[in-house]
C-alpha cells in the first residue's frame, strides 16, 4: 500500500507541474483474460485426492473509474482509478463419486485497479507502459459449496501494463496488454493448503474515455 501511494504522489506532483495541460475524464471498458489449463488435484486432510479443479473460462471483464492525463512536452502520464468486476468458471470434478461427477463452479472478483501510464505522445497516438495496484474489494464463489474451501487473497497486488492508446478530440481510446506478477488461483485453499497455476493471470484491456 505503501509504495501505491507513493506512486500517486510522484505522479500528482507531476500533474501539479503541469497543470495547464492537464486533462480529466472518466472511462469505462472490457477484458479479457488468458489464462492457460492447468488442473490441480486437491487432497484432503487425509491427503485423499477428492477433487480436480481446472479453468473451464475466464469471462469478460468490466471496469469504470476516473482518469488523469498530462502531456509533458513529448511525453505524458496518465494515472487512473477504476472499479473492476470479473469471474472464472471453474471445472471441477468430483474423484468420490463413481461416476466421476463433473460441474462448473463461478467465483467473482472485484477489485480498485490503480494503472499509473507513461510514454511517449506522436500527435494522436500514445506509447505507453506503466505499474498497475490491484486492492482487493470484495468476491463470491460458487467453490464455497465444496468441503475445506477458503479463499486468502492478497489485500494488494501488482502487475504491469503496455499498450497504446489514441487521443480524438475528447475520446480516449487504450489497448493494453496487462500482466501479473503473481500466480493465478493463489488465493484457493482447500484444508489449510494453499494452491496455484503455474502460470500468472494476463488479460487485454480495452478502454474508451471521454475528458470533461
Amino acid at each position: 500500500m505503501k509504495k501505491l501511494f507513493f506512486i500517486v504522489l510522484v505522479s500528482l506532483f507531476a500533474l501539479q507541474s503541469s497543470i495547464a495541460q492537464v486533462k480529466l475524464g472518466i472511462r469505462a471498458g472490457v477484458s479479457t483474460s488468458d489464462i492457460q489449463p492447468e488442473q490441480l488435484l486437491i487432497t484432503n486432510k487425509q491427503k485423499v485426492e477428492t477433487f480436480k479443479l481446472a479453468v473451464n473460462d475466464a469471462n469478460y471483464g468490466i471496469h469504470l473509474g476516473l482518469f488523469a492525463q498530462a502531456k509533458l512536452g513529448g511525453f505524458f502520464i496518465q494515472p487512473e482509478v477504476l472499479f473492476n468486476s470479473n469471474s472464472v468458471d471453474f471445472q471441477v470434478t468430483d474423484l468420490t463419486d463413481l461416476n466421476t461427477l463433473e460441474t462448473i463452479r463461478r467465483e467473482s472478483y472485484q477489485y480498485l485497479d490503480f494503472p499509473i501510464m507513461a510514454g511517449v505522445k506522436l500527435g494522436p497516438l500514445r506509447l505507453q507502459g506503466g505499474p498497475v495496484g490491484h486492492l482487493y474489494v470484495n468476491s463470491s464463489s460458487d467453490l464455497f459449496d465444496l468441503q475445506g474451501y477458503e479463499q486468502n487473497f492478497k489485500k494488494m497486488s501488482w502487475g504491469y501494463q503496455a499498450g497504446v492508446g489514441l487521443d480524438l478530440w475528447k475520446i480516449i481510446l487504450d489497448v493494453k496488454y496487462e500482466g501479473g506478477f503473481q500466480k493465478f488461483g493463489d488465493h484457493i485453499v482447500f484444508d489449510d493448503t494453499n494452491y496455484n497455476f503455474n502460470g500468472s493471470d494476463g488479460r487485454v484491456v480495452f478502454s474508451v474515455g471521454v475528458t470533461f
